[in-house]
């Protein structure tokens, strides 16, 4: 039986991106094949669950209707099996993953963080059309260099460098580069502004 390395499941609010605010559960997935400087998770400890182990530990919440399968990258180990799942508990299903891997086709919201401009030989996005960009902005990297996807959101976030001074100075920069750049939305990570999970 197939089974995913699961880092944590939670039930919180998403903090950031199109459904900011959104009561949400949350399956993070271990392991990444990527390596960002910035990375905040943890992947060194998991649980091994199956699909039906996942739904158990999500029954409780469904009544928000809403899941959101994050990492890591997701991608790497979500397939049709748990997407069906999840879909027969009557969740909305969305994930976010960095576009170097295929997607289940039933997912219900994509949205894509790419992070090529950050990884030395980061494999090619084979995403082609999503629901929504998150592009975390660092104040050095060219936001319209994580290649041309078609979506119909255009976020960016300011990146969290871990330093006070240097984050009001890339949040400064991000709110600049959008007035110059409308098209583009700011996206903050509201949960760590709240201090919730």
């Amino acid at each position: 039986m197939k089974t995913y390395r699961i880092n944590e499941i939670f039930y919180s609010l998403q903090g950031e991106g199109r459904h900011t605010g959104r009561a949400a559960v949350f399956v993070r997935f271990s392991g990444c094949n990527l390596k960002c400087p910035f990375c905040d998770t943890d992947f060194r400890t998991y649980r091994v669950l199956t699909a039906d182990e996942i739904t158990a530990a999500v029954r409780e919440w469904k009544d928000c209707g809403f899941i959101v399968l994050t990492g890591g990258e997701p991608s790497l180990q979500v397939d049709e099996a748990l997407i069906e799942a999840l879909h027969r508990e009557g969740f909305y299903i969305a994930i976010e993953t960095n576009g170097t891997c295929q997607l289940p086709p039933a997912i219900d919201w994509v949205t894509l963080s790419p992070k090529n401009c950050f990884v030395e030989h980061a494999p090619a996005l084979v995403a082609k059309e999503i629901d929504e960009v998150k592009v975390v902005f660092d104040g050095i990297h060219d936001p319209e260099s994580w290649g041309g996807v078609k979506a119909a959101y255009l976020n960016l976030q300011p990146c969290d460098t871990g330093n006070a001074e240097r984050n009001r100075e890339v949040t400064r920069q991000c709110v600049e580069y959008i007035k110059k750049h409308p098209q583009w939305h700011l996206s903050l990570q509201t949960h760590k502004l709240i201090h919730i999970q």
